[in-house]
């Protein structure tokens, strides 16, 4: 009886995984802001970008020079993206909101909500950025 339960167990558990695993890919692929930007300069990507203008995106955090940004929660607004962040910066920590808005050159308008900080995103050379605003 347990050499039938154990190979259909192990079966489950692989299809299981494998199934998460696609999920979480969907996901990642699905997130149209992912990649990598200057902020405020065009990007050459050719590794002469400053460090201080860099900034990853992923469907998961933000990382910058100033620190990284956990995503806790997206919202789409229109054209744009509501993010609901805790940072971790040199002074401590921080939760907050920011919003990208997709523009049609494919650069990124970013800013607090404070409007604190504003910020144009430049996306990088075969970035996989998808950030181009949607047809209407």
């Amino acid at each position: 009886m347990y050499k039938t339960i154990h190979p259909l167990v192990g079966c489950v558990g692989v299809t299981l995984v494998a199934l998460g695993l696609s999920l979480a890919a969907a996901v990642a692929d699905d997130f149209p802001l992912a990649g990598n930007y200057t902020q405020n300069v065009a990007c050459k990507g050719d590794g002469t970008d400053p460090a201080a203008a860099k900034v990853m995106i992923s469907d998961k955090e933000i990382v910058s020079n100033v620190g990284v940004c956990t995503i806790l929660d997206t919202k789409k607004n229109g054209d744009s993206y509501a993010e609901h962040v805790e940072c971790k910066f040199p002074s401590g920590p921080l939760m907050g909101n920011i919003t990208f808005t997709p523009k049609p050159d494919h650069t990124i308008e970013f800013v607090d909500s404070d409007g604190t900080y504003k910020a144009v995103l430049h996306p990088c050379p075969n970035s996989t950025s998808a950030a181009a605003p949607a047809a209407k």
